[in-house]
Formats: C-alpha cells, structure tokens, sequence
C-alpha cells in the first residue's frame, strides 16, 4: 500500500510503498478514504508532544474514516464493506492514517452516520471526544446552564457548542467579527473575543457568571488583568473553567 511517511521531524512526508498491516483479532482493516489533521498531528511531526511521540519512520494520522475491507476473528460489529470512522494509531509507535489501509482496533470505531461524507466524518473524532470530556465528563453540563465557549468557531469550539446545545444548555461563544456568522449559525449567542469581559458577564448572566467556562483557547483569553480572577471567584461558588 501506500503511505505518507515522516522519516525526519519538521521534514516533508515521503510518499512510500510499504506492506499492508494484518489484523489483529480485535482489529479491523479499514480502506482509508479520509483522514484527519489535528494540532496533535503537527505537535508529533515536529517531535513535541512528549506524551504521544513517535519512533522514526512514522505513519501518522490519528482520524479517519473509510470502509472496513477485512476484520479479526473477534471482531462481530463490523463487516467487510461498512463504512465507518473513528480513531486509529498515529501516536505511541502505532502506525496511523496517512495511508492506504490501516488496522484499527475494533472500539476505536463507529458505523460512519449516512449524512455525513467520509472527509466531514475523518474531521470528528479526536475534537468531538476533547469536546465532550470537557463539557460532558468534567464539567457535567446540565440543561438550562450557561456556558461560555472561548474560540466557537474553532474545531473543539464549534462541535462543543453544538454538543451544549444538543443537551438544552444556553450557549454563548466568543470569536473575531469575521466567525460571527459560523458561531451563530452552530447556535450559540456570539460575544465579540475583544470585549471586555466585565461587560459581557453583567449583559448575558446579570453579573452572576456563567456556569460552566470551556476555554479552547488559552494564553490571555484567561490571563488578562482581572479577567481569570473574575471567573475564578465565580469557579468558586459551584461554577466551573474547563480549559484544554
């Protein structure tokens, strides 16, 4: 098969020809029809990202979608021909996405939703799972709260409006001028990223804060003058920042 190889970090992938895995029992051989480039991506070919770092030569790629073309004798989800997407290697020394075909363990998957395209579906994974550890499994985002997403029309920013939306919360995001169109259309109220945060705070919640705080974003977003300090003592009264 072929795949995109990264022989050198900071260097051009190499297009190469190299053996088609096997499946494992577990597994599942997916022809890769798209693949995801995540921040993580860049942060493994450049040779940070200490905790995911990958020994040389490398496939990576950590999303994808495709149709499974072969599964293990465990394996009793799938069959040949599904379409599917979900996580496969791409860190730790397992090879990735940048290829051809690539064995997938058989949990890493789901059946791929018909309304979306393979390329949509490659883009979901690892964002939807930040998105929903943050809001879901940490922060426990109930229906009727507010939430505030720093970066909305960003890859987490956007699936975790949609995610705080789906489970009833009222969802405010912050953005440039130019992404109020994208975050008010994923349904959230917009807040222009240069407002002061005093002032949004009192116009949206009365001055009490928002009840959950999902920061994509970083740096000053939370650093600036009395800004984290503001939500902190807010954090501290049962409220909570989340921030990736």
């Amino acid at each position: 098969m072929r795949a995109a190889i990264l022989e050198t970090h900071n260097a051009p992938l190499r297009l190469s020809t190299v053996s088609t895995p096997e499946v494992g029992p577990r597994e599942v051989l997916v022809r890769v029809r798209a693949s995801g480039v995540n921040p993580l991506d860049t942060k493994i070919h450049a040779g940070a990202a200490a905790h995911a770092r990958h020994p040389l030569p490398a496939i990576l790629g950590i999303d994808l979608a495709g149709v499974v073309e072969q599964t293990g004798r465990d394996v009793t989800r799938f069959k040949p021909g599904d379409e599917v997407y979900g996580m496969t290697g791409g860190v730790g020394g397992v090879p990735g996405s940048l290829a051809e075909f690539a064995a997938v363990d058989a949990d890493l998957l789901a059946p791929k939703p018909a309304n979306l395209s393979m390329r949509e579906a490659a883009a979901l994974p690892l964002i939807f799972i930040t998105a929903w550890e943050g809001l879901i499994d940490r922060a426990a985002l109930k229906a009727g709260q507010k939430v505030l997403i720093h970066g909305g029309a960003g890859g987490v920013g956007h699936v975790a409006i949609q995610i705080a939306r789906a489970i009833g919360a009222d969802v405010f995001a912050t953005g440039s001028a130019a992404q109020r169109a994208t975050i008010e259309g994923f349904g959230a109220t917009f807040i222009e990223r240069d407002t002061a945060i005093e002032a949004y705070v009192a116009e949206h919640t009365g001055g009490r804060g928002f009840d959950i705080v999902y920061d994509t974003v970083g740096g000053k977003v939370l650093s600036v003058g009395d800004a984290y300090a503001l939500i902190r003592d807010h954090a501290a009264k049962g409220k909570l920042v989340v921030d990736i």
